[in-house]
């Protein structure tokens, strides 16, 4: 049975910049859907089709390569700024998770694009322009949801713009028993926001309301959003980071492009203090990017342990 499509909130970015009205109004739109939701999708969002359609291109590319070129970054350590890594599995397990990824650190761009693989030819040159594209966005974004906070737009440029971009790369090859797989387990992000690019639909979100999974459906040339868990904590918990996951087909492969953003590798976020008073006191504890790794590095997101749930202060 086909999974029911998720109500998503479909905001016209471009709106941002025609007048301080629309301003206005699609700062509410995006504060009504990170509140609610913790997740929107973005049109109009300046980034090019030609720069979409040839990072898609060249990550099915690099995922059809010879093992032995994809295998000289495999790695198990969680701190190593390119990385591959596999899910896939022989036999049946209660769930098995039937993905393949290759992760690498993507800001600043000239400091980091010599690590990435050399092929295909184009995999650096396409990647190189997609996630300084993203970066952008993400910048627009993060200055547009602090806004929505009454914070202000410019509250956490300056470390954002010195923050950290690690883009994962995904791919969900076709999986012969889709119904007892995953290719991602339920988890939020630990980043401030994620912008996701997906060739095909299998993004699932977690429906709070009644706790049940919803297809993201996909729009040509938007993207989605994902309140990630250091936002939650800047928001002092207004703002939720979405539970997702990844399902499978049994038919043709997907690729995910996720650009991840946080603020520097120890750069602490905390919960602002606009934000807290007697009523909502304060709900998180402050937390960095290694943080997070060193949380992933002993932790199995795949049984369940959350990031988010060691911030929370017991009040």
């Amino acid at each position: 049975m086909a999974p029911e499509a998720a109500y998503v909130p479909i905001i016209d970015f471009g709106r941002l910049n025609e007048g301080r009205e629309q301003r206005s109004m699609v700062i509410k739109e995006i504060g009504n859907a990170c509140s609610r939701l913790g997740f929107f999708q973005i049109v109009n969002h300046g980034i090019c089709q030609s720069i979409l359609g040839g990072a898609l291109s060249t990550a099915f590319d690099f995922f059809k390569l010879p093992s032995e070129e994809k295998m000289k970054f495999m790695s198990g350590d969680v701190h190593r700024p390119v990385r591959y890594s596999t899910s896939l599995k022989d036999g049946i397990d209660e769930i098995q998770f039937w993905r393949v990824i290759l992760k690498h650190y993507a800001h600043p761009l000239d400091h980091w694009i010599d690590f990435w693989p050399k092929n295909p030819p184009n995999y650096r040159e396409n990647m190189g322009k997609y996630c300084t594209e993203e970066r952008k966005l993400a910048l627009e974004l993060m200055s547009a949801i602090t806004e929505s906070l009454g914070l202000g737009p410019k509250y956490l440029v300056n470390k954002m713009d010195e923050g950290m971009q690690v883009m994962a790369v995904n791919c969900y090859p076709p999986c012969p028993q889709p119904d007892i797989s995953l290719g991602l387990p339920p988890h939020s992000d630990y980043t401030c926001l994620t912008i996701v690019l997906q060739s095909s639909p299998g993004l699932e979100i977690l429906d709070t309301e009644d706790g049940s999974w919803k297809m993201v459906p996909k729009m040509q040339s938007s993207l989605q959003v994902h309140v990630g868990d250091h936002l939650e904590v800047l928001s002092n918990g207004r703002y939720k980071s979405v539970v997702h996951r990844a399902i499978l087909n049994r038919g043709s492969t997907r690729i995910s492009l996720a650009s991840l953003h946080s603020l520097g590798m120890d750069e602490k976020m905390e919960t602002a203090k606009e934000l807290v008073d007697e009523k909502n006191p304060k709900g998180y504890k402050e937390s960095s990017f290694r943080d997070f790794l060193n949380f992933l590095s002993k932790n199995d997101l795949a049984e369940g342990k959350s990031f988010i749930d060691t911030l929370k202060i017991k009040n």
